[in-house]
């Protein structure tokens, strides 16, 4: 592929590498992500003309935050510009994750993400805000995790799926029943501030060495309760036993994780709901009826 000039240009001075291989890997959300060749090695880029306000600066403090835990391996980042220059891109550089094609170790994957969720914070949050897929994502702090899950992650969905006209009356009256459940939904559990990835669906999991070594990407970092992040390895599939097993070993789910998992995916599938659109709707119209009473 042809790398748009000036980028180029910026990239090689960054590497000290001229880039003699630039490989199409698609786009996500208005960036475009490619796989660059080097003598120094291989390196993965997204970068935008008009990107999502200040997302590649997030996800690059994100992969860091993660990094940080030494929990599970993340791509390294070698350079981030976000906001664009007023005339070039904005983007993200880090290492690519060497393990092309390779089957990732579920069991160990269990085994690093509990240890991942063994990193915690004083309160539920971030210090700043990012996005889940293409939606900003609020993560002011709060002390208390039904609130936050209610103030930070429902409100802001149901509110936007208003404003794109996904709110039938049906469908606003169960989820405003729901939100005056939540409290006594999520009452009763011992819980604290877990360093989430937050994203954690398949697509996010790659090999990181041609042994399999667990590696993750994209994330949408917050500190929530880490059952929030199970529930969405569980929500589009992908994991297996072997994953939830080693999980569990490691630090075992508490009682009744079961019975809120549902209650924890209404958050991305609200989500998918203003992003996709009404093929999701049926789900989240199955998840308000039931926790709504």
């Amino acid at each position: 592929m042809n790398l748009p000039h000036t980028l180029r240009a910026q990239i090689e001075t960054i590497l000290g590498n001229g880039v003699t291989r630039a490989d199409p890997l698609g786009q996500s959300f208005g960036a475009g992500l490619a796989r660059l060749t080097t003598a120094r090695g291989r390196f993965a880029l997204k970068w935008a003309h008009q990107p999502l306000p200040g997302a590649l600066a997030a996800e690059s403090r994100g992969l860091k935050l993660l990094g940080s835990a030494g929990a599970v391996r993340v791509p390294e980042v070698i350079a981030v510009v976000d906001p664009p220059p007023e005339t070039g891109h904005a983007f993200l550089l880090s290492v690519w994750l060497e393990g092309d094609g390779a089957v990732v170790d579920m069991v160990a994957l269990g085994t690093q993400l509990a240890a991942l969720h063994r990193s915690t914070a004083a309160n539920y949050g971030l210090d700043h805000d990012n996005y889940i897929g293409g939606t900003p994502q609020h993560n002011g702090w709060l002390s208390d995790w039904p609130q936050f899950f209610i103030e930070r992650r429902l409100l802001p969905q149901i509110e936007l799926a208003g404003a794109h006209n996904l709110l039938n009356g049906g469908r606003r009256h169960n989820l405003e029943r729901l939100l005056n459940r939540v409290g006594d939904l999520l009452d009763g559990v011992a819980r604290q501030p877990s360093l989430l990835h937050g994203d954690l669906w398949g697509g996010n999991v790659v090999a990181a060495d041609p042994s399999g070594v667990p590696g993750l990407i994209d994330p949408a970092v917050y500190y929530g309760d880490r059952e929030a992040e199970i529930a969405f390895t569980e929500l589009f599939g992908g994991f297996g036993p072997a994953f939830y097993a080693a999980y569990n070993r490691a630090w075992p789910l508490a009682s009744g994780y079961t019975d809120r998992r549902d209650l924890y995916n209404l958050y991305h599938l609200l989500n998918h709901l203003n992003l996709f659109g009404e093929g999701y709707g049926s789900q989240v119209d199955a998840i308000a009826r039931r926790y709504g009473g």
